[in-house]
């Protein structure tokens, strides 16, 4: 009798024992990290300067004087600079008649440089990934795109791929979400990510106001991501994720048709971009930061929070629309998608962020352009450029996408970083004591008065 209960007693800590070990060392394989990142940085034959965004917007024989004026006057507001990228169809003179197989070699020269260089970086084989997600909203050929990175770097043929479409700007946190959720389940894994937007199809060449915005913002880009949740690669990885947190307001019809592709009354395709777009945005940013707010935020700056908004109601005060809450308590740094000057300035406002704060998405922005989804990587190439990034610092991520949707994310620093990426060139430049406007010394003389 007393060795069966021994016995007993020893099955069940040995079970126990084994359930601790393995529910712990699964809680390590479910870590997500960043091995490396790499941004595409075309040609400079392909730069848009002042001179060439103005004549092609010439070449667009239905623009009236008005129509003219008003693309000017977006692109003076817009806060990019003078050497962004274009695809080769605009230096053509043919962006209204570009061909399919135009699209794909944009597409083939952005994947084939950002992977071949994340890959090389970081040791890795194409035939070491597990997993590959591509995002490109706007262009979805068959063969898919992710199938053409497969065949064009010979990867293994049990390996699992996603192509994902017409999520917007915001679609690189969603191929980490769908990555971070994969990892649950499947240990020791490599995941490729390659994301980008295709301008070349995408040239609107119509008159209608709300449509031609995207030309004006939109430019070339892409970003090719390495993740893992194998704990041996830890030491090697850049940041680690903690929080990704992701909000959908398709349900609400104003949010929802505020940013869609459709046909004007002339039959041109393009991107529509309507006055509700910035509404959308903020209700996608409060609802999302309700959320990841109590993840990162200390309790005393919570308690401060709510204790002011008690005191504000007992004043019989609304407290006015900005957000009382100091993310900079929980956060180190802010990746602000570089979609236009207004969003940057909306979100700065919103988190009471400073000019420093600011400084890589505007500099991003001014730089390189609105390059959708990737606009966040050039943003965090940014701050590593200029060795901001050191080991323990929280770094939060901000990304908006038509449907409508608003994702975020937040990293932590797992060593000092300081590679300098697609800035190499250019980053002792930034930034500038004065951001001169090339296109507000050509097309200064348009004001509110001439629209």
């Amino acid at each position: 009798m007393e060795f069966l209960l021994i016995l007993s007693i020893t099955l069940l800590t040995y079970s126990v024992t084994i359930f601790i070990i393995n529910k712990l060392n699964k809680m390590r394989h479910q870590n997500c990290y960043l091995l490396g990142y790499s941004c595409f940085k075309p040609s400079d034959e392909f730069k848009l300067p002042t001179n060439i965004c103005g004549e092609v917007i010439h070449r667009n024989k239905l623009l009236g004087f008005d129509e003219y004026k008003f693309l000017l006057k977006i692109i003076v507001n817009s806060g990019i600079g003078e050497e962004t990228y274009g695809p080769r169809s605009i230096f053509r003179g043919e962006e209204a008649t570009s061909t399919f197989d135009d699209a794909l070699l944009e597409m083939d020269e952005v994947f084939e440089h950002t992977i071949r260089d994340v890959l090389a970086n970081s040791g890795v084989k194409p035939t070491d990934i597990d997993i590959l997600v591509v995002n490109v909203s706007m262009f979805a050929p068959e063969p898919s795109l992710a199938s053409r990175i497969v065949n064009k770097f010979k990867m293994r043929d049990d390996i699992k791929i996603y192509n994902l479409s017409g999520m917007g700007c915001s679609a690189s946190l969603i191929s980490i979400d769908l990555i971070r959720r994969t990892f649950m389940s499947q240990f020791n894994k490599l995941a490729l990510i390659f994301t980008s937007e295709s301008i070349t199809p995408n040239w609107y060449s119509g008159n209608n106001r709300s449509m031609m915005l995207a030309n004006c913002l939109f430019r070339c880009g892409g970003c090719a991501m390495l993740l893992t949740n194998d704990p041996k690669r830890k030491i090697q990885a850049k940041l680690k994720l903690k929080h990704l947190i992701r909000t959908d307001l398709g349900a609400n019809d104003e949010a929802f048709n505020c940013a869609y592709e459709t046909e004007d009354e002339l039959g041109h395709t393009g991107m529509c971009l309507s006055k509700d777009l910035p509404k959308a945005a903020a209700l996608a940013f409060v609802q999302n930061l309700k959320t990841l707010a109590p993840k990162v935020l200390p309790v005393t700056e919570l308690v401060r929070f709510v204790m002011a908004g008690i005191y504000r109601r007992s004043k019989g005060s609304r407290g006015g629309g900005s957000n009382s809450v100091n993310f900079k308590a929980g956060i180190d740094h802010f990746v602000i998608h570089s979609g236009g000057a207004a969003v940057i300035d909306g979100v700065g406002k919103s988190l009471r962020l400073s000019e420093w704060d600011l400084e890589p998405a505007r500099m991003t922005l001014h730089r390189f352009g609105n390059t959708s989804a990737s606009s966040i990587w050039y943003a965090l190439g940014y701050m590593e450029a200029k060795k901001r990034l050191k080991k323990g610092q929280r770094v939060f991520m901000i990304g908006f996408g038509a449907g409508f949707l608003g994702n975020s994310c937040v990293w932590i620093v797992n060593r000092d970083l300081k590679d300098e990426g697609v800035w190499k060139e250019c980053i002792d430049q930034y930034p500038p004591k004065t951001l001169e406007n090339p296109f507000m010394k050509m097309y200064g003389w348009i004001n509110d008065q001439d629209i």
